[in-house]
């Protein structure tokens, strides 16, 4: 099977559409006032945003950024996966599986993987199903362990036996099944999220941990405790809440705004945080447009409620016996103390990147491609 070249496209028509949307956007209007931000996303700085994507953003350019990079769509067992691939002009190192997560997108690898073809590392950045490009399957089972089996053969089919896989978000879950279910086959695990997971058989798995790393732990805590709603409703009953996202552009944009302000890396010197500090609007509304001309809004939050019911049968990943590396993002939502990661898996490489969020590679790109290049090229 023959993988087919795709433009990614933002067709006139549907820009228009959107516009329309945008501009005749509902707002609440009930005098309410609050600290910003303390109940969800600032109302301010929302209209701002949906302002500039209606009149400011420039759908054209966007376009032919992502299309810079080769797309192409691959059949596999009757249903297509999307991947970008990166070629480097000589090839000196094993191929790198790039896998991102919600609410993100292959866009996020741009600026990266031309720093991984220039080491000489072949790149494809795919599109889990669902998102994007992916379409989405037909019925329910389409849980992450199912997705690394596909995502194997896909490799498979282009020629890369074995390989290197890096995943943050969802993508480190797919990632991890990858390198479980097939250790002759990946090379090496890359992680820029690391879950905390405390090991069974230490009696008191605190006390492995340092000082700064009970303060990561106390940050995930406090984020799930007022950032968590989203993930108990798309994890429970996604399809009561994806209308709503999937018919207003604006709906969908706040969603994903709350959780892109509060996951980047994005605070001032003053602590106040602002998106841009961490990315450019272009580079978020860019993905917050490639769900919304794919159609794949919905599909994308059923993801959670297919890894609830595989959780509930059981469906875990594998110990994992590869070589394994991680980059901490001083930003990133779940940061595990290195030595309970130590005991999860066969840890090679451990980096403390200095900036960076939840989405490092699109935040800070040299230093997610450097990270990567060195844990690749170091594997026996």
């Amino acid at each position: 099977m023959t993988s087919r070249p795709v433009r990614v496209s933002f067709p006139a028509g549907d820009v228009a559409e959107l516009r329309r949307r945008l501009a005749g956007t509902r707002w609440p209007d009930d005098g309410f006032t609050a600290e910003p931000w303390s109940y969800g996303v600032d109302r301010a700085y929302l209209r701002e945003l949906i302002d500039y994507w209606a009149d400011g953003y420039d759908f054209a350019a966007a376009e032919d950024r992502i299309n810079a990079v080769p797309n192409y769509l691959h059949s596999v067992d009757g249903l297509d996966i999307h991947y970008l691939a990166g070629t480097p002009e000589q090839v000196t190192g094993p191929p790198v599986l790039l896998l991102h997560g919600w609410p993100g997108s292959v866009v996020e690898f741009l600026d990266a993987i031309p720093l991984l073809t220039a080491a000489g590392l072949p790149v494809i950045a795919a599109s889990l199903q669902g998102y994007g490009l992916s379409p989405s399957a037909p019925g329910p089972g389409m849980s992450p362990k199912v997705m690394a089996g596909r995502l194997a053969n896909l490799m498979a089919d282009l020629g890369h036996q074995q390989f290197v896989v890096s995943g943050g978000d969802w993508g480190s879950l797919v990632a991890t099944h990858l390198a479980a279910d097939f250790p002759d086959r990946v090379l090496g695990l890359h992680l820029t999220i690391a879950q905390a997971f405390p090991p069974a058989d230490v009696e008191d798995p605190m006390s492995l941990v340092t000082e700064e790393e009970k303060g990561w732990l106390e940050t995930s805590r406090q984020i799930r405790e007022i950032g968590s709603g989203y993930g108990a409703i798309q994890s429970t009953r996604p399809d009561a809440l994806a209308p709503a996202l999937n018919d207003s552009p604006a709906g969908w944009c706040a969603w994903i705004l709350d959780k892109w302000w509060a996951w980047t890396d994005c605070a001032d010197s003053t602590g106040r945080r602002d998106l841009r500090n961490a990315v450019s609007w272009d580079q978020f509304l860019t993905v917050v447009s490639m769900y919304w001309f794919t159609n794949t809004i919905t599909s994308s939050i059923r993801l959670y409620r297919e890894q609830a019911v595989a959780m509930a049968a059981g469906e875990l990943p594998g110990r994992v016996t590869v070589p394994t590396g991680a980059i901490i993002f001083p930003g990133e939502i779940n940061r595990s103390p290195k030595a309970w990661l130590e005991r999860r898996v066969p840890l090679r490489r451990w980096t403390r990147a200095e900036r960076g969020g939840h989405f490092g590679a699109l935040e800070q790109p040299q230093v997610f491609a450097a990270d990567l290049i060195a844990f690749a090229t170091d594997l026996p």
